[in-house]
């Protein structure tokens, strides 16, 4: 699977409306076929970043994402709300699914 992680800060003007301005972009992506997840957290350190922790079945799955209708609006959309260029990690990992922290094994 390929997996994904994304930093946004944000505009202080846009920053508590950011759940709303992503989400029909978000909305999208996590109803294409090859999106395992898609999920948004805040950063508990800077209240202007939001974390985006994705992935995808595979190269096609991901290929098919920035190809997507959705990806391109959100290119042009997003762009006008953010402080700074999103920082990003792409790598590839085995499985499809989230494995449970035996270190914190409850």
């Amino acid at each position: 699977m390929i997996v994904i992680t994304v930093k946004f800060r944000v505009k202080p003007e846009s920053v508590e409306r950011w759940p709303e301005i992503s989400s029909g972009f978000t909305t999208a992506t996590r109803a294409e076929e090859g999106c395992l997840w898609f999920d948004w957290s805040r950063s508990l350190d800077r209240p202007d970043e939001y974390v985006l922790i994705e992935a995808f079945r595979d190269d096609d799955a991901g290929a098919a994402h920035v190809q997507s209708a959705h990806f391109q609006a959100a290119r042009s959309e997003l762009p006008p709300h953010l402080a700074a260029t999103p920082l990003i990690i792409n790598t590839t990992a085995e499985g499809t699914e989230w494995s449970k922290l035996g270190e914190l094994a409850v």
